[in-house]
């Protein structure tokens, strides 16, 4: 298996940052790395979501968990081996959350595949939750 974690803390709301989160179409708004993204239905367990890099092929992720004000999980399946994303809102006290982005990539190819597959995937966390964060604390 690999993974990969970044956190960052804010003043914004769990309520603020799971407003963005849930609108799927204004991602574009924040994370710099999608040119185009569509959801199938609601932002629920069971909907896919298709997100498309610049210059790149669209990836079909699935929702696999949603927990309101709390996280959502997104899933990649690539047959073997599946690319797991947790987004989650960590209440810290005092005003200030923790949001968490954490990617696994586990499955029979794994171990070929996440160390080249893992860091292109996660390269951006760092300015996209930055992004997130101005967006959510000028809110």
């Amino acid at each position: 298996m690999w993974e990969y974690q970044h956190t960052a803390e804010t003043v914004a709301t769990p309520e603020t940052v799971w407003r963005l989160w849930a609108d799927v179409p204004g991602w574009r708004s924040w994370n710099a790395e999608i040119e185009k993204v569509e959801i199938d239905g609601p932002f629920a367990v069971g909907s896919q979501i298709t997100m498309t890099p610049p210059d790149d092929e669209p990836i079909l992720l699935k929702l696999t968990q949603v927990e309101e004000n709390a996280l959502f999980v997104d899933q990649m399946d690539a047959g073997d081996f599946t690319v797991t994303t947790v987004h989650r809102i960590e209440p810290l006290g005092d005003g200030r959350s923790r949001i968490v982005y954490r990617t696994e990539i586990d499955g029979p190819a794994a171990d070929q595949v996440g160390p080249q597959l893992g860091p292109a995937i996660t390269s951006d966390f760092p300015e996209t939750v930055a992004a997130l964060v101005r967006l959510a604390e000028a809110r």
